[in-house]
């Protein structure tokens, strides 16, 4: 069955244009023109993707993605403007899985949708994993430290089940970004500093130990402290 997107976009030459690129790729493609109709089709259609712009009429973009995040995981791509920095943070902040700056090639929108529906599509069996208090259920997407849930992100589960899979292990960057992004954001990004940090907030809301640590440099690993 075709994968269900939905762009909510009001500019109409790129809607067009997103309508029919991701028509021609084979995926069921609804559309918004404003923020209010796009959450509320998020909401009720329950689609396997959403493509957000920030810049909407009536509803912004940020506010649709914080309270899309705040009743369901569906992966959320976000479109800003060139230079707009600071909503590219906040848009993830407020748990987008990633973003795009307009301009943007169809080609690397699709290899973005690509590697964010592998990650919340896992094949096979699910698998729990543990290290130290920490339990990670790859059938529920949540993580547990003692009774406490975490609820997660698809982007943050992605990344945390790459620590969970090698614990003790220095991940590089390099790694980091070929595993859970499945291509280049470039040299100047911060998106990996951004997810541990949200990673940190919430495995350590309850005053827990710091489990991920950075290895100036190099990256991150997850261990306890010495």
């Amino acid at each position: 069955m075709a994968a269900r997107v939905l762009v909510i976009e009001d500019d109409e030459g790129i809607l067009a244009f997103l309508r029919r690129g991701l028509s021609y790729e084979g995926y069921e493609v609804d559309v918004a023109t404003d923020g209010q109709t796009g959450l509320k089709k998020a909401t009720e259609g329950r689609p396997d993707m959403v493509i957000l712009d920030l810049m909407l009429p009536g509803l912004d973009g940020l506010e649709v993605c914080r309270r899309l995040r705040a009743t369901s995981d569906v992966p959320i791509i976000i479109l800003t403007a060139k230079d707009g920095v600071t909503d590219r943070v906040i848009g993830l902040d407020m748990g987008a899985d990633d973003y795009l700056v307009k301009p943007f090639d169809l080609d690397e929108l699709l290899a973005r949708m690509r590697a964010l529906m592998r990650r919340t599509r896992p094949d096979g069996q699910p698998k729990v994993y543990q290290f130290a208090d920490l339990i990670l259920d790859s059938g529920t997407r949540q993580a547990r430290r003692g009774e406490r849930v975490i609820s997660l992100t698809a982007k943050e589960y992605e990344l945390l089940e790459l620590f969970m899979r090698h614990p003790r292990q220095v991940l590089t960057r390099e790694v980091i970004y070929d595993s859970v992004w499945g291509y280049d954001f470039g040299g100047e990004s911060n998106i990996i500093e951004v997810y541990v940090r949200y990673l940190r907030q919430k495995l350590e809301e309850g005053g827990e130990e710091r489990l991920i640590h950075t290895v100036r440099g190099v990256g991150y690993v997850m261990r306890q402290a010495d």
